[in-house]
């Protein structure tokens, strides 16, 4: 039981060292990894319908 105690402890004093971002870092990182993912999706799509069109060429 005395490890679980230290246990705990340890990480709430690990807990009070962590650097939280802001509310507005926050926004702007979600932001940035939405707007990342909208980018690849449109290059893939744009990709499939192209190699998709090369092989009804075919």
């Amino acid at each position: 039981m005395a490890n679980n105690k230290n246990f705990f402890q340890n990480v709430v004093s690990e807990m009070k060292k962590v650097s939280w971002p802001t509310g507005q870092e926050t926004a702007r990182f979600t932001m940035i990894v939405a707007m990342t993912v909208i980018f690849f999706l449109a290059f893939f799509y744009a990709l499939d319908l192209g190699i998709t069109a090369l092989i009804d060429l075919l």
